[in-house]
């Protein structure tokens, strides 16, 4: 592969995901002319505005960033075209990019998207890729369209996800193997080296928002599910169930479990260890958090709320 010249990028991203890109595009020595982010939010005991990761990456980087609330007014698209840019890269930016925003770059936009698509298009990739039991998952380079994850595949990158990966353990694998795939992407497509794949349009998944109502443990669903579905939502926003303590519900998330072997009502305690029988098998909980406390093992956890054999939680 031939050595290209430094690119014009805009970069286009907002959480933790994105800063390694954006810090790969930076030490590959491309010429990063503007950085947008979403805008600070109000955030903390204080409800001060907080400034996305990538926004602070980009200041500390003494890079320019911009944080509008749209890409639809013609004055943001006009100011977005007069960046004379060879290419954008979207990371989980989070804000719609109209058709003018799309092809004004030389080279198109290209995003990172979380999935081995069509599989798992949408917001929430890396969760459902584990709470469907997916035995692998990876990043793609992908030239934008209009639609929805729709675009040509430029670069692949593939990982498999291990029984005791959580959504957090994968974010991070998966932000690692996606900076290097970017970079080299952009290289080769600089220099006309790239094929475009289309999309399949067999497998095709959406991966919608994380809904809160999800969190909750169904004890009916079989241990092995419950394991994958526990996975997926830890820490954030974190699987969980109920108990009632003098008349009142407490919820607890459970952050990491096991699925063993076990029989008994769903939702019943089997033993002295935090063993919850299923619809099929058993999980034992091997680490949980209560509301407004720290995160615990079930041996400490028990300690400070004890559950006897017999007891049930919802």
């Amino acid at each position: 592969m031939t050595n290209p010249k430094p690119l014009r990028i805009a970069f286009m991203g907002t959480p933790d995901f994105s800063v390694g890109v954006l810090a790969a595009l930076v030490e590959a020595g491309h010429e990063l002319v503007a950085v947008y982010s979403q805008p600070p939010r109000k955030a903390g005991r204080g409800m001060d505005l907080k400034k996305s990761p990538v926004h602070e990456f980009a200041e500390a980087k003494g890079l320019e960033v911009r944080t509008p609330k749209s890409l639809k007014g013609e004055k943001e698209q006009q100011a977005f075209a007069d960046l004379d840019l060879d290419v954008a890269i979207i990371v989980a930016y989070g804000l719609l990019l109209p058709a003018p925003i799309l092809e004004a770059p030389r080279l198109g936009c290209l995003n990172l998207h979380a999935s081995l698509l069509p599989r798992w298009r949408g917001a929430a990739p890396i969760q459902r890729a584990i709470m469907a039991g997916d035995a692998e998952t990876g990043v793609m380079v992908m030239q934008m369209d209009e639609g929805l994850d729709t675009g040509p595949v430029l670069g692949t990158a593939q990982i498999a996800i291990t029984g005791d990966m959580t959504s957090s353990h994968l974010h991070n694998e998966l932000a690692t193997i996606g900076a290097p795939l970017m970079v080299e992407t952009l290289a080769k497509l600089a220099a006309g080296e790239v094929i475009p794949v289309e999309q399949s349009g067999e497998g095709v998944t959406y991966a919608k928002k994380i809904d809160k109502a999800e969190a909750r443990i169904d004890w009916t669903r079989p241990a092995k599910e419950l394991d994958c579905h526990i996975r997926g939502l830890s820490p954030f926003p974190g699987a969980y169930f109920e108990i009632i303590r003098k008349g009142k519900p407490e919820r607890v998330k459970v952050l990491r479990a096991e699925a063993v072997s076990g029989s008994g009502a769903p939702g019943s305690v089997l033993d002295d260890k935090l063993t919850i029988a299923c619809g099929e098998g058993a999980l034992r909980l091997a680490e949980v958090q209560r509301a407004g406390k720290g995160r615990a093992t079930a041996e400490e956890f028990l300690r400070g709320f004890p559950l006897a054999k017999g007891e049930s939680v919802s």
